[in-house]
């Protein structure tokens, strides 16, 4: 730890390098936070963002959005959407007219699809962004890439940018140059419509918060005890009745095909996909409350309410329960273009070890027959994993040395891992015991704790090829409304994001407290709830 800490103070100084021009900034601003709009007359300094980018080298003069500033894109329709999207987010707030335009020109906001050398290099999801004046260039290989490369001019203007109203201005970028790509393939985070549901417009406002940060993957956990949420045309009682309560006996609810496909839609349009989770063999009530035929002893349990885990299971014996899941994935497959299937397979407690097994041979070939690949909990790692899978390990620093090994050695032939430590990741534990939403099974999670762990080495011995990413579970016992979900995300979603995205060698708590506090301007102008956590330096109103 020692030795983690003395490398933290280079990483530190390299960071303010890169930062460039913090403090001459910090000279000539007065005490203004950085992101807080008009009363900021320097623009925010190049790479001081969340996630901090790979390279940020400054120079020049500043580019500024004027009422004559026009959108340039190419004749590519992708091109098109993304420059749409950026001035749906910028027309608010300066009250400008942004056309988006594909008539050439060297002035002006460009975005490019380019397969150039550079852009290569910077893989699927990379991207550059080069401010001068009069001009902003922003060019990928793909348009996941250039959407990213928009969040990062996001976050490079004034906080008050993200307001709904005429804002004054001005609207700078710092001159240079940002060179950027992605450390983990995998960067995402998990929301649980099950114990509560969330309508289509709330999961949109989440996709838009994962999207600022750079986030690609929404897992929707769409099953439990508590409440079955997609339409399945087979299975019709699973959605209109199982999905008819949640925890506290509120009314429920569910997505119809059409209202999910709107949300994968949607999430696509952010640079995100989803990887819907069906989860089974246990959590499964609401599908047994349904379909009694499910049940072994052919007795249908009551829907449940409550908040207690493990007492529910499919029945591993029957045959019926296989027509059941090879339907519900075939339906559920052929609405989601993403090549992942998440199928659960965590607190199976009333199911025998064996039968555990037994199922998952006979459930994961039926998510690849289907042409998606398997995704499940942990605990998958104690079956018999096929060519491809992912265990997404959820266990926590108290977790068995034993149960550890188990994940560690499926990853060494060949399990493909994505990290969710309950202590460090889970979004939904408390920061401390008064706060008033989440849990705290695992422990109270403050924002350093979330942030300062390495999702890379924390399975000792797993191959370093082994960890697709990191993912950030926000579970829903406790949370029914946007506003709570906000207060339990922010401010560890970001640092999540960071870990996912950022190269480790910047993952300094020290440098990154301080470019997160200089993020809360911005969630105050989009209506974010946060934990003010004392960890944090927040600025000062």
């Amino acid at each position: 730890m020692r030795q983690h800490r003395r490398t933290a103070c280079v990483i530190g100084s390299l960071l303010l390098i890169a930062a460039a021009g913090t403090s001459s900034s910090a000279a000539t601003s007065g005490s203004a936070a950085p992101g807080s709009g008009a009363a900021r007359a320097e623009p925010i300094p190049l790479g001081r963002i969340v996630p901090v980018p790979l390279k940020a080298e400054p120079g020049g003069p500043a580019f500024e959005i004027t009422a004559k500033t026009r959108i340039r894109v190419g004749d590519r329709p992708e091109e098109r959407r993304v420059g749409e999207y950026l001035a749906s987010v910028l027309r608010p707030s300066t009250g400008y007219r942004l056309p988006v335009t594909d008539r050439s020109g060297a002035d002006g906001i460009r975005l490019r699809l380019s397969a150039d050398t550079e852009n290569k290099v910077l893989g699927d999801e990379g991207y550059r962004v080069i401010s001068k004046r009069g001009s902003l260039t922003i060019t990928s290989w793909s348009p996941t890439g250039l959407l990213h490369g928009v969040q990062t001019v996001r976050q490079q203007l004034p906080a008050a940018v993200e307001k709904k109203t005429k804002q004054p201005g001005p609207w700078r970028i710092a001159g240079g140059t940002i060179k950027d790509k992605p450390r983990f393939a995998y960067r995402g985070s998990m929301l649980d419509v099950s114990r509560h549901f969330f309508p289509v417009e709330h999961v949109k406002r989440y996709i838009d918060q994962l999207a600022l940060y750079k986030m690609n993957k929404l897992h929707l956990h769409l099953s439990d005890d508590q409440g079955w949420r997609i339409a399945i045309d087979s299975w019709p009682r699973l959605a209109t009745y199982g999905g008819s309560t949640q925890v506290g006996g509120g009314p429920g609810g569910h997505y119809t095909k059409d209202q999910y496909k709107e949300i994968v839609a949607y999430a696509a349009s952010r640079g995100l996909q989803v990887i819907p989770e069906i989860d089974m063999p246990g959590h499964t009530n609401a599908a047994l409350a349904s379909y009694a035929e499910l049940n072994c002893d052919g007795v249908a349990p009551p829907l449940y309410t409550g908040t207690a885990v493990g007492f529910s299971s499919l029945c591993v014996k029957k045959d019926v329960t296989y027509e059941f899941v090879d339907d519900v994935v075939r339906e559920l497959a052929a609405l989601t273009p993403g090549g992942t299937v998440h199928i659960g397979g965590d607190e199976a407690h009333s199911t025998s070890h064996e039968d555990f097994v037994t199922f998952m041979d006979k459930v994961q070939p039926i998510v690849t027959k289907y042409g998606k690949g398997v995704m499940g909990w942990h605990q998958l790692a104690g079956a018999n994993p096929v060519k491809g899978a992912v265990a997404q390990y959820w266990g926590y620093d108290r977790t068995g040395q034993a149960e550890r090994d188990q994940v560690v050695n499926a990853a060494k032939n060949g399990t493909k891992l994505v990290v969710s430590p309950a202590d460090r990741a889970y979004l939904d534990m408390k920061y401390h015991k008064d706060t008033p939403l989440g849990l705290s099974w695992a422990g109270y999670v403050e924002v350093q704790r979330s942030y300062d762990w390495d999702p890379g080495t924390y399975l000792q011995g797993a191959p370093a090829d082994s960890v697709l990413g990191v993912e950030a579970p926000l579970w829903t016992e406790t949370l029914s409304t946007p506003a709570q979900l906000d207060y339990m995300a922010f401010p560890r979603l970001p640092g999540i994001a960071e870990l996912g995205w950022s190269p480790a060698a910047t993952h300094d708590w020290d440098t990154y407290r301080n470019r997160l506090a200089e993020q809360a301007p911005r969630w105050d102008a989009l209506g974010i709830d946060y934990y003010k956590s004392p960890q944090v330096p927040w600025p000062t109103k």
